[in-house]
């Protein structure tokens, strides 16, 4: 590695410590790494054009503007009121929504950006106003954001079998399990740590005492969110049945939220509709900011070889099976925790698939952990960009988000790779049964 690529790591590192925007740490040790190794500016424009020349942020943006526009339009306070009167007896049973959520919202979009950003406007001010704190369910909202990776369709997974060539069905079967498990660990785990985070306040409505009582309010909250339903409805089906994409599913999310608030709720006003449109701008400059220098300085430290080294160093250690799996592991999430998913699939897979074959390791299996780890990499300190999303829609500080999502990351997602690598039939079991043997590779 060459001297000037290490001082900018260095710099990197420095600038993370002293709460640096990120983006500016990015571009800072960029800049100081190319001087030093004398390389061309060039490549920085370049590369910053292409980062945020992507159809992914036009998603990312309608979601976040209807998300935005959702929180003023008085469909937040229908879909938390029907949610309560639900599942409101249920110790956090509120914030079991929002990772349930997470799981179907992340499959439809395929991104995290986009779950964190329609589901933090919508429940972290409702549920904060019954009782929950904002860095707890921000936090939640963060760790969980992943999930949908898991469910198909999956961006990681297909980048995946482009690269490895392996069947997208059985890879996309394959992260099923892991990540129903997954979102069953989440809500255990919520289950026993939500009280921490909980003061009901006097605000919060008082729920029914008797059944016939129940009844009504469900019925009654119902009949108030059916306008407020129609938004995920419209979305879901409008995806799955081949009416719109993703992208033009956020449209269709804006233009509806705007009509429900102005014209049948009434809630909307030109003054709440202008601030929105505002904060939308806004949000959206610090994620092409963060997204074009943070590619910038990650392409410059796989330009240079720093992937390709930290994958020889640590699989040259040893040739016993099961300790290269627990290795490629610690290697992806130290990847993971500053380098996005995609450049992390194109560096690792090809090197790695030959020495995996020869381990005898099921290629879909391999798939399935890999995926996994892009996943929990996204919500991996200190680079998790999750983490700064998360942060910059609830204004909160990084190190308010960062303890309980270390407690998610380490009490449910680190055991679930772990089981997922070492117990083959978690994730071969279920492309096996619906494709066959021959497909998945399973002699």
């Amino acid at each position: 590695m060459e001297q000037g690529i290490f001082l900018a790591l260095v710099a990197f590192f420095i600038g993370i410590l002293t709460g640096l925007p990120l983006c500016w740490v990015f571009l800072g040790s960029t800049f100081i790494g190319l001087l030093l190794i004398k390389g061309s500016f060039s490549f920085m424009a370049g590369t910053f054009y292409h980062a945020i020349d992507n159809y992914i942020l036009m998603a990312i943006a309608f979601f976040i503007y209807a998300g935005n526009l959702i929180s003023e339009s008085g469909i937040s306070a229908r879909l938390v009121r029907l949610s309560y009167a639900l599942v409101g007896r249920i110790r956090g049973g509120l914030v079991d929504v929002g990772i349930v959520s997470a799981v179907f919202m992340g499959a439809l979009t395929g991104s995290s950006l986009p779950v964190i950003a329609a589901l933090i406007p919508i429940l972290v001010p409702g549920l904060e106003k019954l009782g929950y704190e904002r860095r707890y369910v921000t936090a939640v909202l963060c760790s969980s954001s992943f999930l949908g990776y898991l469910i198909p369709p999956s961006v990681p997974g297909l980048i995946y079998c482009l690269v490895a060539q392996q069947s997208v069905a059985a890879v996309f079967l394959a992260t099923v399990i892991p990540g129903l498990i997954l979102a069953g660990g989440y809500i255990l785990i919520n289950t026993f740590l939500c009280p921490r985070y909980f003061s009901p306040r006097a605000e919060a409505p008082k729920l029914p005492t008797t059944f016939a009582e129940s009844i009504r309010e469900i019925g009654a909250s119902t009949w108030s969110a059916l306008p407020a339903l129609g938004c995920p409805i419209i979305v879901l089906f409008g995806i799955y049945g081949g009416i719109f994409t993703p992208n033009e599913a956020g449209a269709v999310a804006v233009l509806y939220t705007i009509l429900v608030g102005f014209l049948i709720y009434r809630e909307m006003k030109l003054s709440n509709f202008w601030e929105c449109s505002k904060t939308t701008v806004v949000t959206m400059g610090m994620i092409a900011f963060l997204l074009g220098f943070g590619t910038v300085f990650t392409r410059l430290l796989i330009r240079e070889g720093i992937g390709e080294l930290m994958t020889q160093f640590i699989l040259g250690i040893s040739e016993n099976k099961y300790i290269i799996l627990l290795m490629m592991n610690i290697l992806l999430l130290i990847l993971g925790m500053f380098i996005d998913g995609i450049p992390i699939l194109i560096i690792v897979v090809p090197l790695i698939t030959p020495l995996i074959q020869k381990l005898d390791v099921n290629m879909v299996h391999l798939g399935a952990i890999i995926v996994l780890n892009i996943g929990l990499g996204v919500v991996t300190p200190p680079y998790a960009i999750s983490i700064f999303l998360g942060t910059k829609l609830s204004n909160l500080r990084y190190e308010e988000l960062v303890p309980p999502m270390v407690i998610f990351l380490f009490l449910v997602g680190i055991p679930v790779l772990l089981l997922t690598t070492y117990i083959p039939a978690l994730s071969l079991w279920l492309p096996v049964a619906v494709l066959g043997k021959a497909i998945v590779g399973v002699p």
